[in-house]
């Protein structure tokens, strides 16, 4: 080491200044261990990557070229080819259940679901064959018939479904009038293996049952639920991991639950409300929002919506609120933020209520 570094010289003021009349030799101790390290004038960048070789395949008739690694549904959306989806999302792995994304590809014995279906070099994909139009078709009847699909919707509760049904000629009706609900808590009793007695009649099974109110953030009403399987995992792997809820029972007894059907609160639920914001049917609801719906005062159109930050940690989730009557009435999160790509924890998605709970102006003339 220098002389002009020894830890046992006078420590000189500054650069210019001598050690104990000594002209300088390097930089004084005190101005390496007290300067700011040199800084890059502009943040590092990612190395580039390759892009991915594009795959040519046909869509009904029509050349398509997208990139490798893509879905048959993220090639019929880059043409602009309106395919209904019930249990796909863009923040979870797809898990192919509610099937009325399938489509037709040459040389498969069976349709194939087109949300998780990779493309190929030279495939050739049907969207509105006659065999994909019935399958879909039939597939929205037996929702219809035994689920109470008025809010459902691909990605959110907004009715789309409806739409589905009509473009398929879906008539759920034709499997007889609907069978009487259950009673609170009798579907969870029903143990895999189970059979039914039959009723003797033409009525249509349901999953019609009471809601589950046992909480103030959100309330369960499975008699929406279409399995989609979308809050399980939210709930598990692909965003929370907390793996409080799963699907319990068999064939038609399948439901979502939690562990031994306990309540909510006795659950290992963290509340982060992930599944709901998953949920595209309203079987998972925002305790305001099922209030109001059931008061009539809920009204989307009369509501608006505001991003922001959310102020509880120094994450920076963006989350948008729904304001309606000056009040905030749910809060989500854009799937396209790069931080939270649409979820949230408890107090992003619920630590609203301190801001309706605010105290009334005081009146003119009385302040302070």
């Amino acid at each position: 080491m220098s002389d002009g570094l020894r830890f046992d010289r006078d420590p000189a003021p500054d650069r210019a200044t001598p050690h104990s009349g000594q002209a300088p030799e390097a930089t004084p101790l005190t101005d390496i261990l007290l300067s700011s390290p040199a800084r890059p004038s502009r943040v590092p960048a990612p190395p580039p990557t390759p892009d991915p070789v594009p795959v040519t395949l046909t869509i009904d008739g029509q050349p398509v070229s997208v990139p490798a690694g893509s879905t048959i549904l993220d090639a019929c959306r880059a043409q602009g080819i309106d395919t209904p989806t019930l249990c796909y999302a863009e923040n979870l792995t797809p898990v192919n259940v509610c099937r009325v994304c399938v489509v037709e590809v040459a040389g498969s014995r069976a349709l194939v679901p087109a949300c998780s279906r990779k493309v190929e070099a030279s495939m050739e994909v049907q969207t509105d064959s006659d065999r994909v139009r019935l399958s879909r078709k039939v597939v929205l009847e037996f929702l219809g018939s035994s689920v109470d699909v008025s809010l459902a919707g691909p990605a959110a509760p907004d009715g789309t479904i409806a739409s589905f049904a009509k473009r398929y000629g879906a008539d759920p009706s034709r499997f007889g009038p609907p069978a009487p609900a259950a009673s609170a808590g009798e579907r969870d009793e029903h143990e895999p293996g189970h059979h039914h007695a039959p009723l003797g009649d033409a009525a249509a099974a349901t999953v019609a049952q009471p809601a589950k109110v046992d909480n103030g953030l959100y309330v369960r009403d499975y008699a929406r639920c279409i399995l989609c399987y979308k809050c399980v995992e939210a709930c598990g792997e692909d965003a929370q991991n907390t793996f409080a809820i799963a699907v319990a029972g068999r064939g038609f007894d399948a439901r979502i639950s939690t562990e031994e059907a306990v309540p909510l609160p006795q659950s290992a639920c963290v509340y982060c409300g992930n599944c709901i914001g998953v949920c595209p049917t309203g079987a998972l609801m925002f305790k305001s929002e099922y209030d109001m719906r059931a008061a009539g005062t809920w009204n989307e159109s009369a509501q608006t919506l505001t991003d922001t930050i959310c102020p509880y940690c120094g994450v920076g989730c963006t989350v948008t609120l729904h304001a309606q009557d000056d009040r905030i009435v749910k809060v989500t999160s854009p799937l396209d933020s790069s931080v939270t790509e649409g979820h949230l924890c408890i107090k992003g998605r619920f630590g609203f209520e301190f801001v309706n709970n605010r105290p009334p102006d005081p009146q003119p003339g009385l302040e302070g």
